[in-house]
């Protein structure tokens, strides 16, 4: 095997065939992504990243080490993946990047990474630049954080009102647009919010959610508002099935899955309902996880 020493990332990738490759296979990532062939996507990222790190850094360096690491993330290594992120992130600062590119950055840092160590107003926040900046450069990689921004808005407790008028506000342009990137998310935490504010009596619209939409973020959003709505027994179903899928296609944070899995499972033992014992241990792994966490 190969071993790569820091001065690489002194080098700068000269040859604009090479710089070209790199771009192509951080777009065959991102489509291999989007279709779910998540090793493909490993593959194709892999070889982005290796030839950076023979041929020096460019460009697209940044957004192919942050794929990596988004792919890569794991409780057990987060800290030093989570640091490998900041690195190419800071990379930033020696190239010209456009708008497409900074949209792409920020989703794979702030979506996919930073959000199992900094704020979710700040991972918000940041997000939303990136919307702007894909906004701004015609790239759809804009729409990715838009569903980003709305993922950590709802968990992070915003006013439900703002964030119903900003989910229909990032809607509005996908019609403006003529396009369907992101629509059933972003319909599927449309439900979410509408369900908590008023149980959809007055704020839900008419929009149909497509039946081949992943199953991990129909099955959290089931959880959340059952969580939310005091039904423990629906919310502990929808949670089992967002563990079976864990590795698969994973949009939340385990963290964050693990946490409400406990509070409710908590609730459960409180009412002394039967069968407890699936709980206690979901109490136990949660507690466990956010020991982990804070450690």
């Amino acid at each position: 095997e190969e071993v790569y020493d820091d001065d690489w990332l002194e080098r700068k990738m000269e040859d604009e065939t090479m710089r070209t490759v790199v771009k192509f296979y951080g777009a065959i990532t991102f489509l291999a992504f989007l279709s779910r062939s998540r090793y493909t996507a490993i593959c194709f990222i892999c070889k982005a990243v290796q030839l950076s790190l023979q041929n020096g850094a460019c460009v697209y360096t940044p957004l192919s080490l942050l794929q990596l690491m988004g792919f890569a993330m794991e409780d057990k290594h987060a800290a030093n993946l989570y640091h490998i992120a900041k690195n190419a992130l800071s990379l930033l600062e020696r190239f010209d990047v456009g708008g497409d590119q900074i949209s792409g950055v920020f989703m794979n840092f702030y979506g996919r990474i930073a959000w199992h160590y900094e704020p979710f107003q700040v991972c918000g926040d940041n997000l939303r630049r990136g919307f702007e900046s894909g906004l701004s450069s015609g790239s759809n990689l804009g729409f990715h954080c838009a569903f980003h921004v709305i993922k950590t808005a709802i968990i992070s407790g915003e006013k439900l009102d703002s964030l119903l008028k900003e989910i229909d506000y990032y809607l509005h342009l996908l019609k403006t647009y003529k396009s369907e990137l992101m629509k059933n998310a972003l319909l599927i935490s449309r439900e979410t919010v509408s369900a908590l504010i008023d149980k959809g009596e007055a704020t839900s619209i008419e929009a149909k959610v497509f039946n081949n939409s992943s199953q991990e973020p129909v099955f959290f959003h089931q959880a959340y508002r059952a969580f939310w709505s005091g039904y423990t027994v629906r919310c502990h179903h929808y949670f089992e099935k967002c563990s079976q899928l864990s590795g698969q296609y994973v949009q939340f944070n385990p963290f964050v899955l693990k946490f409400y899995h406990g509070l409710n499972s908590l609730d459960v033992l409180k009412k002394k309902k039967s069968h407890t014992t699936r709980y206690k241990e979901v109490v136990r792994d949660a507690i466990s996880a956010m020991k982990d966490a804070a450690a």
